[in-house]
């Protein structure tokens, strides 16, 4: 299962840590999320122990998606060492988001 991102959780998480996180911004109420969450939770299987992968609710989190300025969802957002490496607005493909990450993992 995918990890949960939370404003609680974010800080140590996401940005303290050293490597690759990436972070689905969503909401329950959002279709378009909904068709990317299959694609999530493949993903964070296959890339358990070399990445953290995971979903934040922007309804329940509002303090990480106001600082990240999330406007749109799904956002996805490739963490690296704490920074901003990618960002992807909308709907994506597994291997769109699967490229992102090696090239993360690979930098």
């Amino acid at each position: 299962m995918a990890f949960e991102f939370t404003d609680g959780n974010f800080q140590e998480t996401a940005l303290d840590k050293a490597g690759v996180s990436v972070v689905d911004f969503w909401a329950e109420w959002c279709g378009p999320c909904r068709m990317i969450t299959p694609i999530i939770e493949e993903l964070s299987k296959e890339y358990d122990g070399k990445a953290t992968i995971g979903k934040l609710n922007v309804d329940n989190n509002q303090e990480v998606s106001m600082k990240y300025g999330i406007r749109s969802i799904p956002t996805i957002l490739i963490l690296k060492n704490g920074e901003i490496f990618d960002k992807h607005v909308g709907v994506t493909t597994k291997k769109a988001l699967s490229d992102k990450i090696e090239q993360a993992l690979a930098n």
